[in-house]
């Protein structure tokens, strides 16, 4: 019969300096994988045509019939360098407050586990 080994072990603090920067490496990644999804996503939707019909429509609605003026551009609006410079924007905010959260976050359980102990974990290993 195999025997199983346990070890109980508690996260009694978590160094704020290596949270920091895994928090950093982590959400830097999560912003290249956003930017490389939204522009995938873009140049879907623009081969499949949607950005054009849905443009069409918007200016059909949007011009003025007494001027002839021209509607809304669409297509113009929603180009892929706005969309991109728009998502690295969001993607370079993201990896600012996601880094300062995750940070944040281990001074208040470093403050809390001085208070209850920390959190508990039972390892079990199997033979």
């Amino acid at each position: 019969m195999p025997r199983t080994r346990k070890a109980r072990l508690r996260i009694a603090k978590a160094d704020p300096w290596s949270v920091m920067k895994v928090s950093f490496l982590l959400s830097i990644a999560l912003g290249i994988c956003t930017i490389v999804a939204v522009a995938v996503l873009w140049m879907v939707l623009d081969a499949i045509g949607v950005f054009s019909t849905v443009g069409s429509t918007i200016s059909d609605a949007t011009t003025s019939e007494q001027g002839g003026k021209g509607g809304f551009d669409l297509v113009s609006f929603l180009s892929l360098s706005r969309v991109m410079l728009f998502t690295t924007v969001i993607a370079v905010i993201d990896v600012v407050l996601a880094t300062a959260l995750a940070t944040l976050g281990s001074f208040i359980y470093n403050l809390s586990a001085g208070f209850v102990g920390g959190v508990e974990l039972t390892l079990a290993e199997d033979e």
